[in-house]
């Protein structure tokens, strides 16, 4: 819940003269939190925590479609600090996205207030703190965005709608596992699985008979996982902000990023039940239980949690393929979600994406086509939209793979606004990859193994492929996806595999037009933190 405290006028100014700038007729909600340190014992032993008002996770962000979010962020931690929005697109606004890449951090001490707006969106979604590795001291928490009232939603409303964060963890604290990787050394496997924060203890208590909502998302640092619940089925209703087919599974393969929601009905005999989440493709399986608990349970959880798939790749495969559109739900308008015939549209560029890995000067770096990323001094959007020369050379990421070795830059990508393209992840590696795309939603219209060759477009799902925002591709493999660029900015496309990500398997792709309209992209930010290069410069009023 937002913390009630007093709002400076600064911020009050900043949010009105936002909501002028949009047009905006949509309500404003307003959240003050305080990020600090804490100990947290997710699995056992003392760890320094990153934690948002004294919470691990942090609170949940509950909005609806076109809500404006004022967030006023205080860092009390010792360093630099971002929190970005995994799946929210930021729609003209790539200023406010929350990574290096596009913001300036929060200094110690000080605030700084994100002005979003949950524009033509609806679904699950989470944020996260973006620098210096915080991700895995935690910091994180859920968004839910909610239709508007009269947008007709293609299931009754459930009893109950619960956030489930799980993923990986380590019992190290960040700084120690930031040490690793900055010396040059890989990661080990994590330790261990957390719902909610918690290794052991999660429980979630339900009445015999009624229908609840659950919004899964993978928060972890570097695996998939699965997702389960003894003797109950799952109906998948919603992936990233897309209603799906209400397709059926026993358990839900969740990688790195992704977010899903899912209905269950508590139609078992009443007593206890386990909720079971454990790792994909690791020897060994990590494994974390919790408790779903019905209020007239006659009795605890007995014999083994369920087993669950390990490392069955064409099961996942499988299941990946069914996860499609529902076509005829609406979205966060009125006009029906499937409308927009994305198959019949010509494609204008495609670029293929190799993510790889390699020494640079006796140290592990992560590459993407060749190139490991490198911050500049200066966030690429400031020196974007201030014209700083010399902070990044555009195209200094070749559009597919070099099969070169790997080798530092500050990669950016342009792109043409109002363009349709393709772009093929190919992963020649024996990991699972997960890519995430800030500022969009994508079709994803294939996935499969070996090399990606022009006719492999054959086998696309061209009428009703799921509209995310991250994807992944399983060892030696490639998945194809599809992406309409009407969102101008500077957006940064990444791995999801945290230390990958921390060691350079990111870029910026730069979605460009010669427009200065307010149709096309707001101005910067009045309220805008400038740092690097850019300190001094001055903004224009919002």
């Amino acid at each position: 819940m937002a913390r009630k405290s007093a709002r400076s006028p600064l911020l009050l100014i900043a949010a009105v003269s936002f909501l002028a700038i949009v047009g905006a007729e949509s309500p404003y909600r307003f959240f003050d939190w305080n990020v600090t340190y804490g100990d947290i014992y997710p699995l056992g032993v003392r760890q320094r925590g990153i934690l948002i008002d004294g919470a691990f996770p942090g609170p949940d962000i509950h909005c609806v479609t076109n809500d404006n979010l004022i967030i006023n962020v205080h860092n009390s931690l010792d360093e630099p600090f971002l929190l970005s929005w995994n799946g929210m697109q930021q729609r003209r606004n790539s200023f406010v996205d929350g990574v290096y890449g596009t913001t300036c951090p929060i200094p110690p001490g000080k605030n700084y207030t994100y002005i979003l707006q949950a524009k033509d969106q609806i679904g699950s979604f989470y944020y996260f703190p973006s620098l210096n590795f915080h991700k895995a001291a935690g910091g994180f928490g859920g968004i839910r965005i909610l239709s508007r009232p009269g947008i007709p939603v293609p299931f009754a409303d459930p009893a109950g709608d619960y956030t489930i964060l799980i993923g990986d963890w380590y019992k190290s604290n960040h700084t120690d596992l930031r040490a690793q990787l900055d010396g040059g050394h890989k990661l080990p496997l994590a330790d261990g699985i957390l719902i909610n924060g918690r290794s052991s203890g999660y429980a979630l208590t339900v009445e015999q008979g009624k229908t609840y909502r659950l919004r899964i998302s993978n928060v972890g640092l570097q695996n998939s996982v699965n997702f389960r619940i003894q003797n109950h089925k799952m109906k998948l209703v919603e992936v990233e902000g897309t209603h799906t087919l209400q397709t059926t599974y026993s358990s839900l393969d969740v990688h790195l990023g992704q977010s899903y929601s899912v209905l269950f009905t508590a139609d078992q005999p009443g007593q206890d039940y386990y909720i079971v989440v454990s790792s994909r493709w690791t020897a060994p399986i990590l494994t974390t239980t919790g408790v779903l608990h019905y209020s007239n349970s006659a009795g605890p959880v007995s014999g083994p949690p369920p087993g669950g798939p390990t490392n069955q790749i064409d099961w996942s495969l499988n299941q990946a393929r069914s996860i499609r559109s529902n076509l005829t739900a609406s979205g966060p308008r009125p006009n029906p979600q499937g409308s927009y015939h994305y198959g019949m549209i010509n494609l204008t560029r495609t670029i293929v994406l190799a993510n790889s890995a390699g020494q640079v000067n006796g140290k592990q770096r992560y590459a993407v086509n060749s190139v490991s990323f490198v911050p500049a001094d200066t966030p690429l959007k400031l020196a974007d939209y201030f014209k700083i020369q010399g902070v990044f050379k555009e195209n200094s990421i070749s559009s597919n793979p070099t099969g070169g070795g790997v080798y530092l830059d500050t990669s950016v990508l342009t792109t043409d606004y109002r363009t349709f393209i393709e772009i093929v992840f190919q992963n020649d590696e024996d990991i699972v990859q997960s890519w995430h795309l800030d500022g969009y939603s994508f079709w994803v219209v294939g996935l499969d193994g070996g090399k990606w060759t022009t006719a492999s477009r054959n086998q696309y799902n061209l009428r009703d492929a799921v509209s995310r925002s991250t994807t992944h591709v399983y060892p030696n493999s490639w998945t194809a996806i599809y992406i309409a660029l009407d969102n101008v900015g500077m957006w940064n496309l990444r791995t999801e595999y945290w230390a990958r990500q921390y060691l350079g398997q990111q870029f910026y792709l730069r979605v460009f037009t010669t427009s200065t309209s307010l149709r096309d992209e707001y101005p910067i930010p009045k309220n805008a933190l400038l740092c690097g290069r850019a300190a001094g410069r001055r903004t224009r009023p919002m």
